[in-house]
């Protein structure tokens, strides 16, 4: 689904791009160009890049098995 139709970004590209190390609406912005234009898009694109991390904290596991804390965005 798009989520940024000023810049066609979809959801799918802000997941790739979290998978890719992407961890605050900053760096979506500079990769992605999301919420660069009318803004309107930036509360979605949070909560998807969030779900995204915290989806991704399932899957990544930390040296001595310590779990990965999210800090707010």
């Amino acid at each position: 689904m798009f989520v940024c139709i000023c810049n066609q970004v979809t959801d799918n590209q802000i997941r790739q791009a979290v998978a890719e190390g992407a961890t605050s609406l900053n760096a979506l912005s500079n990769e992605l160009k999301v919420g660069t234009c009318c803004g309107k898009c930036k509360s979605c694109a949070k909560n998807i890049m969030r779900s995204a991390l915290q989806e991704n904290m399932h899957i990544q596991t930390m040296p001595g098995g310590n779990t990965p804390v999210l800090s707010p965005v």
